[in-house]
Parts: structure tokens; C-alpha cells; sequence
């Protein structure tokens, strides 16, 4: 017997699905849980029905999650910071289209960063603040579910192949323990369309999961690591339980949890015990 939790508080939808798939309904407080021989992928229940479902993984123990990472750009927040940097330079078309192709992991990130960067310089850095300030924005959810994990003690963290002026004003804002980010170089007040030090790409990313195991003294086992492109997939495998955003079909694919169509706080209905 397996459980699908579905992420709805729709009574007529758990009737509709439960029916198409043979399974008793139970009422939670903001989900429901349908207890069915189901097992099938839930790919097409999700597209027929516009909503989020997820089996309960039975290999993961959610009371033992001791940390929480998540990207920053499109998943965290609803913007990609590099390209609304672009639009004050009147190049965010160009450089949609490259970080478009990079999520998807049509092209190497380490080259599309360098690429993508160079054409920043000689922006001046109030620019930054402008995005920081006018453009970015948490996504839905994404505030509650850092204070419910810190209620439970749980350690959150955010890390991005974006920038650490972002990582570093959103950590402070939103509560978060750890950030990690590449930094822009500036002189004069000016970006000089380098990156200072090593990139953050998906391998420094998985690296910066271990890191934080290790300073803690928890398994992998019990990481949640959420993510939306391909970048993000060599943390999304080292954690315990990967959770694919509003993704790109490769992240989707190798996930264990699917958020489509609702808000990040989704993931709290799977401590609901």
C-alpha cells in the first residue's frame, strides 16, 4: 500500500483522483493522503489534474532532517539575478537566452558564467541594489518554510551559481544559516565583468552540501536539497531527498518530489506525521 499525498485541500479533486486510482482519502489539516496499490509514475495524474502529487518516499525519515539546502535563482526566488542585472545594460534577451540553455544543460556552466558576466562590465554597482530592492522576490511559501524548518531545528542554507551580493542580503532577510555564491569583482564602483575566486557550479554546490554535513555531524541521509536546472542535480543526488521546483524535465526526471504547480511550502505537508 502506498501513500500519495496530494497537495490540495480540494475535497472534489481527492474524490476525482481517488476514484481514478482505486485509493481511501484522508483529510489533513492543509493536504490530503490517498492510500492506494498505486504505483505507477504520477506524471500524467499531475498534468490531468493541474495539481501537485507526490508518493510519501518510505526510505526517508523526515523527523531525523537536520539540514535544508536550497538554490536561489528561480527556485528560491522568482527571478534569475544575472538577468535582470542584463536588462540595466539593455542585454537581458542575450543573456536569457544563454541561462536559459545553461538550465537546461545544453551548455557548460563555467563557460556560460564567464560569457554571461563579461557582458556586465562597466554597470555600475547600484545596479545590483535596484534588482536586490525592485525585482527580486521569494517565491510563494518560500518565507514559511524557512521558519517552519528553523522551528524544527533544522539548518537552512541557500547556494547559487548567482551572485553573493543576493545570497548574502537574502540569508539576513529570510533568516537563513549558511549562503554560498560567486562574487562579482568590482573596482571603482564598477562590475568588471570577472568572477573573484573559484565558480560556484554543480559540483561546488554538492561540495558545499558534504561541507555543511561534515561542520554539523549529520548523514547525507538527512538533507533536503531543492533545486529547478540541471546544476542543481549532483546536490539533489547527494541528499537524501531531492525536491524538483518548478523544474526543467532532466530535474523533474531524477527527483523525489515534485512541485509543479503550488508554492514551496508544499514540503511541509511530508512532516505532517
Amino acid at each position: 500500500m502506498n501513500t500519495i499525498i496530494l497537495h490540495s485541500q480540494e475535497q472534489q479533486l481527492a474524490t476525482q483522483i481517488s476514484e481514478k486510482i482505486s485509493a481511501s482519502v484522508e483529510r489533513r489539516s492543509t493536504h490530503f493522503r490517498l492510500y492506494s496499490d498505486y504505483s505507477s509514475s504520477l506524471n500524467d495524474l499531475r498534468k490531468e489534474f493541474q495539481v501537485d502529487l507526490n508518493y510519501l518516499p518510505n526510505a526517508f525519515d523526515f523527523s531525523q532532517v537536520a539540514l535544508f539546502v536550497s538554490d536561489m535563482d528561480s527556485t528560491l526566488i522568482s527571478i534569475e539575478c544575472i538577468d535582470e542585472i542584463a536588462d540595466f545594460a539593455n542585454l537581458k534577451p542575450q543573456v536569457v537566452a544563454i541561462t536559459e540553455k545553461t538550465m537546461r544543460g545544453d551548455l557548460d556552466f563555467n563557460v556560460s558564467l564567464v560569457e554571461r558576466v563579461a557582458l556586465l562590465k562597466g554597470l555600475g554597482i547600484e545596479v545590483l541594489d535596484r534588482v536586490y530592492t525592485e525585482r527580486l522576490r521569494v517565491n510563494s511559501g518560500g518565507k514559511e518554510l524557512v521558519q517552519f524548518l528553523k522551528m524544527q531545528g533544522i539548518k537552512t542554507a541557500v547556494v547559487s551559481g548567482g551572485f553573493r551580493y543576493f545570497t548574502q542580503r537574502l540569508a539576513q532577510d529570510i533568516g537563513l544559516d549558511y549562503e554560498r555564491a560567486n562574487t562579482l569583482a568590482i573596482e571603482n564602483n564598477h562590475l568588471t565583468g570577472k568572477v573573484e575566486g573559484d565558480i560556484i557550479n554543480a559540483t561546488a554546490k554538492a561540495e558545499f552540501v558534504a561541507e555543511l554535513c561534515a561542520k554539523h555531524q549529520v548523514l547525507p541521509s538527512q538533507v533536503i536539497a531543492v533545486g529547478d536546472g540541471v546544476n542543481d542535480l549532483e546536490m539533489m543526488a547527494v541528499a537524501g531527498l531531492s525536491v524538483a521546483y518548478h523544474a526543467k524535465p532532466a530535474v523533474i526526471e531524477r527527483a523525489d518530489i515534485v512541485i509543479n504547480y503550488g508554492s514551496l511550502d508544499i514540503i511541509i505537508d511530508f512532516f505532517d506525521d
